[in-house]
């Protein structure tokens, strides 16, 4: 509805206010009225009708009126004449302005478009959320001041934002695929919505990124139906039943991970890489961990992100041991990066555990718990540092 609706405002606040709008119009109508039979049509015919209402009131668009206005039954599809087909990829890419920080960028799409929390964005950013809402005030008042434009780019100009696309997506889906908050372990709806607008890049754009990216969301939505038990309860990949996982998607990825190595790879062909490895290994024991090591160096050197590092450290310890791998993850502690991310002290815990120093591990795992809110690894953690304190 904000995607379809913004076309005809190029104003994300009238937007906002005219798909808010439509809901209070649909308390009362369907109230009275009954539920219509398309109620997303007819949720997305009021949000517009609204929107062109305030560009009456505001005399921009009076001469281009009639041609924004729609059928009241109309599914308000995109036209073939557009260069992105689909309305919500195309405000990422609207959203992805140029004139905004990279990290404005992202977060606004995120929030905006594609419904993520303003609390689950800062987890993604690894900053408190009151600095995360004060970013976004900031980046819709830049909009506003700058006069700004959401405007729909044109084809030649989706190459300068396809880095920032690509990065709304990857994130997208990791808030899906491990919910930084709440009661599931795994939000369906965002990581599925994420794997859609791959789908729909790697149609409009096959450079080798776009291709990578969309062999990571493959690859790690394969195996979705194993990472938690018949109760909810998170499983560790050591831990799960591999012939619960999709072969057919694995291998589709795996087809789209040699189209994306060429001719040199970026991060996201690296991550679906590694991420390949893990998924054709027989077991986990049986996984090739050296070359996993030797990939997340190649990672490293293309993207020098401390996840990334703290990543290798947890596949270093299968090869050199727990206490090489604790060695790097004091280093990380040491740098201050990750403070906020949960997975630190929680693989620092699991290594001092296999280390025999479990009242090291329990401090750990309580400082896991208290950077953690999603319940289901609420409950991990809380069962880890149970066993620590038998």
């Amino acid at each position: 509805m904000l995607a379809a609706t913004a076309r005809v405002t190029r104003d994300l606040d009238a937007a906002e206010e005219s798909v808010q709008d439509a809901y209070v119009s649909a308390l009362q109508a369907w109230a009275r009225d009954g539920v219509p039979e398309r109620p997303g049509a007819w949720l997305t015919t009021a949000a517009r009708r609204n929107a062109l209402n305030v560009m009456r009131r505001r005399r921009i668009l009076d001469t281009k009126l009639p041609l924004l206005i729609e059928p009241e039954d109309s599914d308000m599809e995109p036209t073939t004449e557009d260069a992105i087909p689909d309305d919500r990829l195309r405000l990422v890419f609207t959203c992805c302005h140029p004139a905004l920080s990279r990290e404005a960028q992202v977060a606004l799409t995120l929030r905006l478009v594609c419904g993520v929390s303003t609390g689950d964005i800062a987890q993604a950013f690894l900053v408190p959320e009151a600095t995360m809402a004060a970013r976004l005030t900031r980046a819709k008042k830049k909009i506003a001041a700058a006069r700004i434009p959401y405007v729909v780019p044109e084809a030649a100009e989706l190459p300068q934002r396809i880095d920032a696309v690509l990065t709304v997506i990857h994130l997208l889906y990791t808030t899906g695929h491990t919910a930084p908050s709440g009661d599931e372990l795994v939000r369906t709806d965002l990581a599925e919505r994420a794997l859609d607008l791959a789908r729909m890049l790697r149609g409009l754009l096959a450079k080798p990124e776009v291709v990578g990216l969309l062999a990571l969301l493959t690859v790690n939505h394969a195996r979705r139906a194993s990472r938690t038990d018949a109760d909810g309860r998170l499983l560790r990949l050591a831990d799960q039943d591999r012939a619960a996982w999709d072969r057919d998607a694995i291998a589709e990825a795996h087809g789209l991970v040699v189209a994306s190595l060429a001719p040199r790879p970026g991060r996201y062909a690296l991550q679906a890489a590694i991420a390949a490895l893990h998924a054709q290994a027989g077991s986990y024991a049986e996984t090739d961990w050296p070359q996993i090591v030797t990939l997340y160096d190649a990672l490293l050197a293309v993207w020098p992100s401390p996840v990334v590092a703290l990543n290798r450290a947890i596949a270093l310890a299968e090869v050199a041991g727990p206490a090489a791998a604790l060695a790097e993850i004091e280093r990380l502690e040491a740098g201050g990066d990750l403070a906020r991310y949960r997975y630190l002290p929680a693989t620092r815990a699991d290594l001092l555990m296999r280390l025999g120093r479990r009242a090291e591990a329990a401090a750990a795992y309580r400082a896991a718990l208290a950077l953690t809110e999603n319940q289901a690894e609420r409950e991990f953690l809380e069962g880890r540092l149970a066993t620590c304190e038998d």
